[in-house]
């Protein structure tokens, strides 16, 4: 199988690209400048550097190939919108019909730009199944009764905001919530968060976005959010089961035993009965 694969931030793009090439896909790996590590280039059959403005740049390389499928991977900072980057005539006509800068907006736009062209976007995880978070506890330990119900507000929040496409992720405490997660991402939220809960624990909530496909935007955690889950005090990991990226799953999880958090996934809210 042929297909192009945009390479965002993380190891997201690197665990797609090795399972690909596991699985003998060729791929057209269309790695971000700004973004992607060059780690991707001996993974790909072939690789090709562009800017995050460069909308018509990327039509025209995945058209030359002949490729139709199209993947998403690996994360895009939301403030790169509006870092000075240039965006190319078929992105600023894309920008300027947008009623809001947000994520379900602005890749929506691309989304469609792609169908217009006969390119037609792929669930980002299906090459990574196995790391897809599942219900119930992942730890060795649970949840405690202390923290479920910190969990359940957060919850709560979490999958309200979700609506507003604002962040993945909420800090809880007390049942109070310090932290709501904006363009800084997860890591700089939980700081933020630790500065104001004064010793007491955190607990960490991701939701995914009331969506029904995966096309974008997934949540994802790796060992990295352990380490900082574990420099600000922070207890429990809570995400949507199935919908959930565990990035180099075998080592958060070992990471969070040594720290003694628990990680755990629940249902979707829009799955429940």
């Amino acid at each position: 199988m042929r297909y192009a694969l945009i390479a965002g931030n993380g190891r997201f793009p690197i665990l797609a690209l090795e399972e690909a090439r596991k699985l003998g896909h060729e791929v057209l790996a269309l790695g971000l400048k700004e973004e992607a590590s060059k780690e991707i280039e001996p993974l790909a059959w072939k690789t090709e550097w562009i800017s995050i403005g460069q909308l018509g740049r990327l039509i025209e390389l995945v058209k030359a190939e002949g490729i139709t499928e199209l993947i998403m991977t690996g994360q895009v900072k939301h403030v790169q919108i509006f870092s000075g980057i240039q965006p190319d005539w078929r992105l600023a006509k894309l920008l300027f019909r947008l009623a809001a800068k947000n994520t379900d907006s602005l890749i929506g736009g691309v989304v469609e730009e792609l169908e217009k062209e006969g390119i037609h976007l792929r669930d980002s995880t299906f090459l990574l199944k196995p790391l897809l978070a599942v219900e119930g506890a992942m730890t060795r330990r649970k949840p405690s009764k202390e923290e479920e119900p910190d969990i359940v507000y957060g919850r709560r929040v979490a999958n309200a905001l979700s609506g507003f496409d604002v962040g993945q992720s909420v800090a809880i405490a007390e049942r109070a919530c310090l932290a709501v997660e904006a363009m800084e991402g997860t890591d700089e939220m939980l700081r933020r968060a630790a500065a104001l809960a004064n010793g007491r624990p955190i607990r960490l909530i991701k939701a995914s976005r009331r969506r029904r496909h995966m096309l974008f935007d997934v949540p994802v955690a790796g060992p990295r959010t352990i380490e900082v889950m574990r420099e600000t005090g922070a207890t429990v990991l809570a995400v949507d089961a199935g919908r959930t990226l565990l990035l180099d799953r075998e080592e958060l999880l070992a990471k969070a035993n040594d720290a003694g958090i628990a990680v755990a996934g629940y249902r979707p809210e829009e799955e429940k009965g």
